[in-house]
């Protein structure tokens, strides 16, 4: 049923999100000008109400709206108008769609403070609904309120140093989603450091021995789990390059190189190694892995106390680097620009192009943009399509930027979440647009480079939780170097190329008796398999 559902409509994500009307936000203008609305000046909601001739009330002060609601004393919808107009924040509380897989028939609202969006509050009648995703929005907002009202009565507290090689690489603490901006408080959410700390302790241990290859980590990428026990890092990925080698029908050859897609397919080995873990005849292995039997589909699922997150040391590129002061008015010039920059972007020698205005040549080697792809797993998942097949879809909880001297993310949410709204609409089920919590973090410090002088940037560097040593890949060739710690043969192909996955995809399938799926002899026939019973097509 699940195969028949999913399998009748192939429509790439990449075409739903060209044709996906994109709603743009007033971005805040420079300094000086207007901002966007309820941040300079009266707010909307003071507007709207001198307008119909209402009397403006005199304004509480912040802790009192606090402790009014508190103590119950104030509806939570009135206390986040109370506080968007206290601080001077755009407030907007809207209808939204309910998460997949949610039983019954229900209402969804979502809360916007200055086009952050909370997490979605469900009713069985919209003033439920409402209420509670107030609630919800106000649970993250008001330990990060009272913090920064505390600081402010005395002297800031200093963000510990950052070591370079701390010896703990699993740290503690949930993160708390909504917390979109970490530099509100003074210095870096505890959270944020600690799961940098634990980037940064994991390259330093893998490099300890390595120091020739310090200068590969100038661009960093890295999937965290969270569990009862902290943070761990489970795929590590670095590199900023494509090959300049065409495409091959082997499936040998290594074409993406950049951070964030050598991170995510570092990830893919780690579920194919716990997939195998799940479906040993061994029960001690089984319960090490990080799958479960779904309740709601016929696949496997992450373990409920697990969450997935994302770090990244620079933003990506495409989209998310767009300038984040940037105003849109129709009437203006710049509206063009914006549109632009929002667009679907290829990466070509090394340069980023919007799509529209690159000709298609032979020659040429490209790829999606980072950015691009980065909204395309937040909606389809970090899986990929042959694991689609097998686990139903992963999505990131969090994604931190650890970039030194970056002070907006406002470019990287509206690239991944704001961009897709309302893209699932032309996905199969189980498919949902997930918006992660977004922060700045500290940026990793390692080491100052040592050893010879190489080119070291064309190199990239990848490693996921189980494998004895990194490996280490030239971009431009998209294969292992002599020189890598790690190397699976004499031709140097790299373990994260397309025949490298498809063969961990026949050995999980083999054991896990899936028969259907076994009878594919390439990876892009295993990609648009189609079968009775053998679960969901991924809609690349």
């Amino acid at each position: 049923m699940f195969a028949t559902n999913r399998g009748a409509r192939r429509t790439r994500f990449d075409q739903i999100l060209q044709r996906n009307h994109i709603g743009l936000p007033d971005f805040p203008g420079p300094a000086g000008t207007p901002s966007s609305p309820g941040r300079a000046g009266t707010s909307n909601a003071t507007k709207q109400g001198e307008a119909r001739g209402y009397t403006k009330r005199p304004r509480l002060p912040i802790k009192e709206v606090i402790a009014k609601y508190k103590s119950g004393d104030i509806h939570p919808i009135s206390t986040l108008y109370e506080l968007a107009e206290a601080l001077q924040r755009s407030l907007e509380v809207k209808e939204t769609s309910t998460p997949g897989n949610t039983p019954g028939f229900y209402f969804a609202f979502c809360v916007l403070v200055d086009g952050v969006t909370y997490q979605t509050g469900m009713g069985i009648t919209k003033k439920e609904a409402r209420r509670m995703a107030a609630e919800l929005a106000l649970k993250d907002l008001l330990p990060l309120l009272e913090a920064d009202l505390s600081a402010a009565t005395g002297p800031p507290p200093k963000a510990p140093p950052l070591p370079p090689f701390p010896e703990q690489l699993v740290c503690s603490e949930v993160p708390t989603r909504g917390a979109q901006n970490a530099r509100a408080l003074p210095g870096y959410s505890s959270q944020s450091e600690r799961m940098s700390q634990a980037v940064n302790a994991l390259l330093s241990g893998l490099l300890r021995d390595q120091p020739e290859f310090w200068p590969c980590g100038s661009t960093v990428a890295a999937f965290l789990l969270h569990s009862p026990a902290g943070y761990e890092v489970v795929a590590l990925g670095t590199g900023n390059i494509n090959t300049n080698r065409c495409i091959t029908a082997n499936g040998r050859v290594l074409h993406d190189s950049h951070a964030l897609v050598v991170a995510r397919r570092s990830l893919m080995r780690f579920l194919y190694r716990h997939l195998l873990m799940f479906f040993n005849k061994k029960q001690q292995l089984k319960q090490l892995s990080v799958f479960q039997r779904s309740a709601a589909s016929p696949l496997l699922a992450m373990r409920s106390e697990l969450s997935l997150h994302l770090y990244l040391s620079l933003l990506p590129k495409g989209a998310a680097q767009m300038n984040p002061t940037m105003r849109l008015n129709p009437m203006s010039t710049n509206a063009w620009e914006v549109v632009n920059q929002l667009s679907l972007h290829l990466v070509a020698e090394g340069k980023v192009f919007p799509l529209s205005s690159l000709e298609p040549a032979p020659s040429r080697m490209s790829s999606l943009s980072c950015s691009d792809k980065l909204t395309q797993w937040q909606v389809l998942g970090y899986q990929g399509a042959l694991l689609s097949h097998l686990v139903e879809p992963l999505y990131a909880d969090s994604i931190l930027l650890g970039e030194e001297g970056c002070s907006s993310i406002r470019g990287l949410t509206l690239a991944v979440s704001q961009r897709a709204e309302g893209v699932t609409v032309g996905l199969p089920l189980h498919y949902c647009m997930v918006r992660p919590m977004y922060a700045l973090a500290p940026p990793l410090r390692g080491p100052a480079p040592s050893g010879p002088g190489r080119a070291q940037r064309n190199l990239s560097l990848n490693w996921s939780q189980g494998d004895g040593a990194l490996e280490v890949v030239d971009g431009l060739e998209g294969v292992a170097v002599e020189d890598s710690p790690f190397k699976s043969s004499p031709e140097l192909a790299s373990r994260l190329c397309k025949a490298a996955m498809l063969s961990r995809f026949n050995l999980v399938v083999a054991e896990a008796e899936r028969r259907e799926l076994q009878r594919a002899v390439s990876y892009r026939e295993a990609k648009f398999a189609i079968a009775i019973g053998c679960g969901y097509q991924h809609p690349h």
